[in-house]
C-alpha cells in the first residue's frame, strides 16, 4: 500500500470535522444524541485511497452506488474492517456480485430483487441487511417504481414482508432520497411515517437511511439513523477511480 497524500488526509479530516459539527448541531436542535446517527461515506468516483484515509480517521461505513465501481474497491480494501453499503439503484443481474461484498443494501424496491439478493447471499453463505427504498415523490403510484428507485409508500409493508421471509436477509428498515425541488423536511416526515409502520410490525427494523450532504439537518430532525454523505466529506466529484 502506498502512503496517503498528507494534504489529502488533512483535507478529508477537516471536512469530517465540519460534518461532525453539523451532525452534532442538528442532533442538539432535535434533542437527539449524536451517537444515534451513523455516517456512511459515499465514495463513488473517489479512489480506494480515500476509503483508506476515511478508515484511518474512524469512518468504516462506506457506501457505493454502482457495482462496477464498488466490487473492485471492496476487493482492494479487503484488509480493512469495513461495512459496505450499496446505496444505488440495483439491477437484478447484479445481485450475485453485490451479495458477495455488501453488508447492507439500501435500495431494495421490488420483490424480484429481494428474492435474487436472498438467493445469492444464501449461495455465498452470507447474510445481507436490506432496506426498503421508499419513493417520496408526491406523484408516486402504487405498483410503480419511482424514477430514482423506490416503492410507493403504500407498497412498503408488502415488500418488507418479502425481505423478512428470506432466511439469508435481514429487514433493516427504510431508505429514501428527498425529491428534487421539494421540501426535504416534508419528504422525510413522510418517510418517518412509513418507517414507523414497518417498525410496528418488525420491531428490529429500526434503520432510517435519509439525508445527504445538502439536507442532513432535515433528515436528522425527522429521525434519520443513517446519513449518506459524499461531497461534504470528499469534495466535489471528479470522474476518477483508482
Amino acid at each position: 500500500m502506498t502512503h496517503a497524500d498528507p494534504a489529502r488526509v488533512e483535507r478529508v479530516r477537516a471536512n469530517l470535522d465540519a460534518v461532525r459539527g453539523r451532525i452534532e448541531a442538528a442532533c442538539d436542535k432535535a434533542d437527539r444524541a449524536p451517537g444515534e446517527v451513523s455516517l456512511v461515506a459515499v465514495t463513488k468516483t473517489y479512489p480506494a485511497s480515500d476509503v483508506r484515509i476515511l478508515a484511518s480517521l474512524g469512518v468504516t461505513e462506506v457506501g457505493e452506488n454502482r457495482d462496477q465501481e464498488a466490487a473492485p474497491k471492496a476487493a482492494e480494501t479487503a484488509d480493512l474492517d469495513l461495512t459496505w453499503h450499496f446505496v444505488g439503484q440495483l439491477q437484478t443481474n447484479k445481485a450475485r456480485s453485490v451479495a458477495s461484498y455488501a453488508d447492507v443494501v439500501h435500495s431494495v424496491d421490488r420483490a424480484r430483487l429481494a428474492r435474487a439478493l436472498g438467493e445469492r447471499a444464501a449461495a455465498a453463505d452470507r447474510r445481507l441487511t436490506c432496506l426498503v427504498q421508499i419513493n417520496l415523490d408526491e406523484d408516486s403510484r402504487a405498483g410503480v417504481i419511482g424514477p430514482r428507485g423506490g416503492v410507493d409508500p403504500g407498497d412498503a409493508l408488502g415488500l418488507a414482508a418479502r425481505i423478512d421471509e428470506h432466511e439469508a436477509l435481514t429487514l433493516g428498515g427504510v431508505m429514501a432520497v428527498a425529491p428534487r425541488g421539494g421540501d426535504p423536511g416534508d419528504a422525510f416526515a413522510r418517510l418517518h411515517t412509513v418507517a414507523s409502520r414497518i417498525r410496528d410490525r418488525y420491531p428490529r427494523a429500526t434503520v432510517i437511511s435519509a439525508g445527504m450532504s445538502g439536507d442532513l439537518e432535515a433528515a436528522i430532525e425527522r429521525g434519520a439513523t443513517h446519513l449518506r454523505l459524499g461531497t461534504a466529506l470528499l469534495g466535489n466529484r471528479e470522474p476518477i477511480v483508482g
